[in-house]
Parts: structure tokens; sequence; C-alpha cells
């Protein structure tokens, strides 16, 4: 009980501590999913290319991405462009890592909500004089991403986990503050209670609007 009574006297100072990872954890997040879903996009309309060769890269780009895990992405970008003379500070580096692995993501969805949309809709496009560009631009995405919204928010919760992983190239986030408390109160389990109140308390909104997303997007289906 000493230990908890310990960790009770510290607790105003231990919160204050990892709302400041809690802090850099959202950038990490909210960062990499940005990253994702615009080079996501890029990669997903490039597979539909005309040209065979941008189309074979764009498949080469999912394939590499989703085969490496992210975690030695991360090691590449922080330690290895490092060796090369391009050093970028931990929570840039998370960021980029995470939003190149994730658009490799985030690209299969968007690629499976454009393929939803009936061809019908393209079709009538065509009819009424749109280019190919202009019916993607005006009818088609709308419609692909309205369907990809529950899918990218369920990735936008497993990313605000995952960014826990940023910790192994030192980025400030919420379990590097945990570790370093741990190492100076040696209250490991009651530190990691309160990172996971922590986590918990951020998911839980985020994981409500996905579901919201999930309930419109059904409803527009069926309308």
């Amino acid at each position: 009980m000493t230990g908890w009574r310990h960790f009770f006297a510290i607790l105003p100072d231990c919160i204050l501590v990892l709302l400041g990872g809690a802090v850099t954890t959202i950038e990490i997040t909210l960062g990499g999913l940005l990253v994702a879903l615009i080079l996501g996009l890029v990669i997903a309309l490039l597979r539909r290319s005309s040209f065979r060769a941008v189309t074979a890269l764009a498949v080469a780009y999912v394939e590499v991405f989703r085969c490496v895990p992210v975690l030695t992405q991360l090691f590449v970008i922080y330690f290895g462009l490092g060796q090369i003379g391009l050093r970028l500070s931990p929570l840039p580096a998370a960021i980029i890592g995470f939003g190149l692995n994730g658009a490799a993501y985030l690209a299969e969805i968007y690629r499976s909500g454009i393929e939803s949309v009936p061809r019908g809709q393209s079709e009538a496009g065509s009819s009424i004089g749109m280019t190919k560009h202009q019916t993607m631009v005006w009818i088609i995405l709308p419609q692909a991403i309205r369907v990809s919204l529950p899918p990218i928010g369920n990735y936008g919760v497993g990313l605000l986990k995952d960014s826990s992983i940023a910790v192994a190239i030192a980025a400030p986030e919420i379990t590097f503050d945990a570790t370093n408390l741990i190492n100076q109160t040696y209250l490991s389990t009651q530190i990691y209670l309160l990172m996971a109140l922590l986590y918990i308390g951020m998911s839980l909104p985020l994981s409500h609007l996905v579901r919201r997303l999930e309930r419109r997007s059904r409803r527009g289906v069926r309308a």
C-alpha cells in the first residue's frame, strides 16, 4: 500500500506529465492521418491510371509498405536517413513514418470505395458531357469517400493506439513519458494504469464518432 500512497501523492504531477505526452500522441495521430489521407487518395487514383508503369508503381508502393512492419519503417526514416545526412527529429519522423505506412492501407480503402460506386454513375457523367476527370471529381469521389469514412475512422482509432510505437525513436508521446516516470518512481503498475486510462479517454470519443459515421453511411446507402 505504500506504493499506492506515494502514487496518489504524486498523481497530479504524473497527470501533467502524461498529458504533455498525450498532446504529442495526438499530434502524431493527426499528422500521420493527414499524410495518409492525402497520399492514400493519390495512390488510389494512380492505380486507376491508363499507364501500366504508373499503376505498377502504385501497386508496388502498397505491397511494400503493407509488408514491412511500421516499426522497421520508422527505424529506416529516423536512423537510416540520418546515416546519409538527412536527420529528422523524432516527431516529424514519426508523422512521416505513420503517414507513409497508412497511405498504403487507405489507398486500398479508397480503391474499394471507388469500385463500390455503380458503373452507371460514370456513364451518367459521360452522357451529360463530363470528362473522365470531371466525373471522378464531382460524381465518383464524393460517393466513394462517403462509403470510405467508417473504415478510415477505424484506421484513425488504430493509429492513435499504434502511435505508442514511436517510443522506439524517442518521440515524446505518452509511452515515452510513462517510461520516464516509471524510471523515476518505480511505480510501473500505477503509471501504466494511468496511461491506459488516458488512452481510453482519447479513444472512446473517436470510436463513438466512427460508429456515428457508420450509421450515417448505412442510411445513405439505403436512401
